[in-house]
């Protein structure tokens, strides 16, 4: 037995070998000279005291509480190796199974992203590969190809959670994680908002786009919408149906937050729904954005959004123009604006905060601090 010893505690550790008491020394607590196999069990008693001497050097220099037993209960890391492409799609499969389409997503970006800089060939390595010098690389090719610090910092963010997730499946040693060196801190991520002013909001809502195509239309009528309704993000508008119209309100829960959010229906927002009522009886949506009969899986709504909203934000920066609207103008900035002609009218930020849709008011005044022209 090894006896471990800490501040009056002790416990006893099996070796797993037993020696007859006449063959052992007790003063030098050693197998005596005559004692058969003494050199195997000489070798097996100075293995278990280097292993738990190691271990309590290790939690004294990190400074960590422990006691014999909890020494003694600590079992040794059983590393089952997995791949990287392995943990990628696993990790991908369970989020389309529990219907996350949007994470599941950004984990598949994730992985096209990097098997592009392992040269377009499967990621048939384990994760003891991924180093901080692997990292650094990663970054730079990254930067090669334009990539901007908020791209480079989600990439490494979401590779870091499947870096975390294959340490909990004990496919690598915690040991081994590169993020510990490597910090994501280094990027700036720190984007500025575009608010317009109410002259240029009035601009995009009053424009005659009686002439115009089709997508220009709508996306005036999604940016005009979303600024009479209480900032509603685009992804909301997207998924509303008839259902979210009850008593002249327009009630939804906020698809980032979850936050159930009512909001009076102006007249001149109930006359943006009506004009798209005929497409709402067959797709079973408000805007025609969705269609209840083509887009019925999570990750097919959330590719049609992506598709929907990248076009009817080149479609607002045009008009834009048209307008002599300087800067960049798209869905967002119909919420921001929102927000800041509130703020600049006087009123109180606990109504905007619950407008926008946030769980508290500290995350309302980051939010308007944030602004270029607030």
């Amino acid at each position: 037995m090894l006896r471990i010893s800490k501040e009056g505690r002790r416990t006893m550790k099996s070796l797993g070998v037993s020696v007859d008491p006449k063959f052992w020394n007790f003063d030098t607590n050693q197998p005596k000279p005559n004692c058969p196999n003494r050199q195997l069990i000489r070798q097996i008693v100075l293995k278990y005291e280097t292993e738990y001497n190691g271990k309590i050097l290790t939690k004294e220099i990190n400074e960590e509480e422990f006691t014999p037993q909890t020494i003694v209960a600590e079992q040794k890391e059983r590393i089952k190796a997995q791949t990287v492409e392995e943990v990628y799609k696993a990790i991908i499969a369970e989020l389309k199974e529990r219907g996350s389409a949007g994470n599941a997503y950004a984990y598949l970006n994730s992985y096209n992203v990097l098997k592009s800089f392992n040269r377009d060939k499967p990621l048939h390595f384990t994760f003891s590969r991924i180093d901080a010098d692997y990292l650094e690389k990663f970054e730079e090719w990254m930067r090669v190809r334009g990539n901007k610090d908020t791209s480079m910092s989600f990439q490494m963010r979401t590779l870091r959670a499947v870096f975390n997730r294959a340490i909990k499946l004990k496919a690598v040693a915690r040991e081994k994680n590169p993020f510990t060196d490597y910090k994501i801190s280094r990027f700036n991520t720190r984007t500025p908002k575009r608010a317009l002013s109410k002259t240029d909001v009035m601009k995009i809502v009053d424009a005659d786009c009686s002439a115009e195509s089709d997508s220009c239309r709508l996306a005036q009528s999604v940016f005009t919408f979303s600024y009479l309704c209480g900032g509603i993000s685009f992804v909301d508008v997207a998924n509303l149906t008839s259902d979210n119209i009850v008593d002249g309100r327009l009630s939804y829960n906020h698809q980032k937050t979850h936050g159930a959010i009512h909001v009076p229906l102006s007249e001149r927002a109930m006359r943006i729904v009506n004009r798209y009522a005929e497409a709402c009886e067959q797709s079973g949506y408000l805007f025609p954005i969705l269609d209840s009969r083509r887009h019925t899986m999570p990750m097919q709504k959330r590719n049609r959004v992506h598709k929907v909203c990248h076009q009817v934000n080149t479609e607002l920066r045009q008009l834009a123009r048209r307008l002599n609207i300087s800067g960049e103008v798209t869905t967002y900035c119909a919420r921001h604006s929102f927000a800041t002609v509130l703020k600049k009218s006087g009123v109180n930020i606990g109504i905007i905060s619950e407008a926008l849709g946030h769980h508290s008011l500290k995350t309302t005044q980051i939010y308007l601090g944030a602004f270029e022209n607030s």
